[in-house]
């Protein structure tokens, strides 16, 4: 269980980049996304977002612990959720992707005081809600910005 909650809290080993592990976790995200994701209808992309979500704060709560820190920067599993519920139902177009992408790491960096309040569950939860949070406030205002676009 160990090997594999490493594997997958590091998104496969996106994690490990030197620099800035989150960001390039969620640029792979976007990726995924553009590549075969973003054909899921709606109920199944709900079902993916479930799982992953379950899936991430399993993983992330077991390789925290390993490491013994509350929210390691390797773990990046919450990331790709966040990055990946930004973009629900966005157009798999650049422009709206690159606006899910970028709302979504300054709400992540950033994170405003609901936000923040979010990483401060125990284990896992925290792991990956403050991301939930972020994620969420990233996909609205890029909804809201493609009904005046």
């Amino acid at each position: 269980m160990k090997i594999l909650s490493r594997i997958l809290s590091t998104f496969f080993g996106i994690g490990f980049f030197p620099k800035a592990p989150g960001t390039a976790a969620s640029a792979a995200a976007l990726v995924l996304y553009r590549l075969a994701i973003h054909g899921l209808s709606w109920p199944w992309y709900l079902l993916f977002l479930l799982a992953l979500f379950v899936v991430g704060h399993a993983v992330s709560t077991v390789y925290a612990a390993e490491l013994g820190q509350a929210d390691p920067q390797r773990i990046v599993i919450d990331e790709a959720f966040g990055q990946f519920l930004a973009l629900f139902l966005v157009p798999s177009r650049w422009l709206p992707m690159v606006l899910a992408f970028v709302f979504f790491r300054f709400f992540d960096i950033i994170k405003p005081g609901p936000i923040r309040r979010l990483e401060k569950f125990p284990g896992g939860w925290g792991i990956m809600a403050d991301d939930a949070g972020a994620g969420l406030a990233a996909g609205i205002i890029v909804h809201l910005l493609l009904i005046w676009i």
